[in-house]
């Protein structure tokens, strides 16, 4: 089913690397000041999207003829440049845009979580914490509705130490496999 084929050594791994050594950096930017303006990190992000895009695609040309799957890092590149090239066109928009996905998705997870709450067919204790959770989710969207700046700067530490957890796997993962960097092959 799955054949695997080994890339040279070092051929990928110094892209992983460099992917995560950029997203800690990126990270750590983001947690170290984070009363940095709003427009800077998004600008920063749109930096960051597009070099890790195109690394992606690089990644994504090398990797062809070993795995199979090759396309989805492609597509993961091409969605990575968008993204940034569209934060730079709209940083108002994308920094907006965020937090009100965010906002909306908690608001809408809460009422679907009451809504299981008090439909029954689970025990007391359970129906109890469901709604909690749903109340909770409700009010953490309302609060970010009606505080922005505050639910930004939740919403950059988020982010920041993602990117730091990210990047700390990419390396690990390159640094691990420093030999031979093996992808699984679809047989036809």
């Amino acid at each position: 089913m799955f054949e695997v084929r080994s890339a040279p050594p070092g051929q990928l791994r110094w892209f992983a690397a460099l992917r995560g050594i950029s997203a800690i950096l990126f990270g750590i930017i983001a947690l170290v000041w984070p009363g940095i303006s709003l427009f800077a990190l998004v600008y920063l992000f749109g930096a960051f999207a597009i070099v890790n895009g195109l690394l992606a695609l690089v990644a994504a040309f090398r990797v062809r003829q070993l795995f199979s799957l090759w396309w989805t890092v492609l597509l993961e590149g091409l969605a990575g440049i968008a993204i940034g090239l569209l934060t730079f066109f709209w940083p108002g928009i994308t920094a907006l845009l965020v937090l009100v996905f965010i906002a909306s998705w908690a608001v809408f997870l809460g009422i679907c979580e009451l809504v299981a709450a008090f439909s029954g067919g689970t025990s007391s204790g359970e129906r109890w914490m469901t709604g909690i959770a749903g109340a909770l989710s409700v009010v953490f969207g309302i609060l970010l509705f009606a505080r922005p700046a505050a639910g930004l700067l939740v919403v950059i530490w988020l982010i920041g130490f993602y990117a730091i957890v990210w990047g700390i796997v990419l390396v690990a993962h390159a640094l691990q496999h420093h030999e031979t960097v093996a992808f699984p092959q679809m047989e036809h």
